[in-house]
């Protein structure tokens, strides 16, 4: 008998690995069926549900060119058609509609004049305030930024240096 895809076997579990299960069909062919193909619900060990020499019923899913035979013994059951959608998976719930605080954050923000995709305040930092004595057209220059990063790396390091002197001892103290 010519294995096809789609026919109906019965056959016998010859092995169990951790990914599935090895089925002997007639004529010393065997095949086998993925932990996903075994049942309906989520197998997390394939010998929970099957054992070695037991007689299950199984569809040919695929045939490799190379011989390999896929099996699957959940799609052998005969159901309707609208039954399995159901027991696979649970309705999803829907979500819930987005408000505006999101947008606020990435455009940034309300009363911010530019200086990034992000709102600086969520992160810590200072609003964007352009240089004075220079005229604003809404972008600042790359020497205004980089100045600007000049001083917030400085701040911060100078803040670093404070908190981890007062730990270590301060300023020149003698260890005893």
């Amino acid at each position: 008998m010519a294995i096809e895809v789609g026919t109906k076997l019965e056959g016998k579990v010859t092995g169990i690995t951790h990914f599935g299960a090895f089925v002997d069909l007639s004529g010393g062919v065997t095949g086998l069926v993925h932990i996903s193909e075994i049942a309906d619900n989520y197998v997390k060990d394939v010998n929970d549900h099957l054992k070695v020499n037991d007689t299950v019923t199984v569809k040919v899913i695929n045939v490799d060119k190379d011989g390999k035979i896929g099996l699957s013994i959940k799609q052998a059951v005969d159901r309707p058609a609208g039954e399995v959608q159901q027991q696979a998976r649970p309705p999803r719930t829907p979500r819930p509609e987005r408000t505006g605080g999101d947008r606020e954050r990435f455009s940034g923000g309300t009363g911010s004049s530019g200086g990034g995709s992000y709102n600086n305040r969520e992160r810590g930092g200072r609003p964007y305030k352009p240089s004075a004595g220079k005229p604003s057209f809404g972008k600042p220059s790359f020497e205004d930024k980089v100045s600007r990063f000049l001083k917030d790396s400085e701040e911060r390091i100078s803040s670093l240096k404070k908190n981890t002197e007062g730990k270590r001892g301060g300023r020149g103290a003698k260890r005893v």
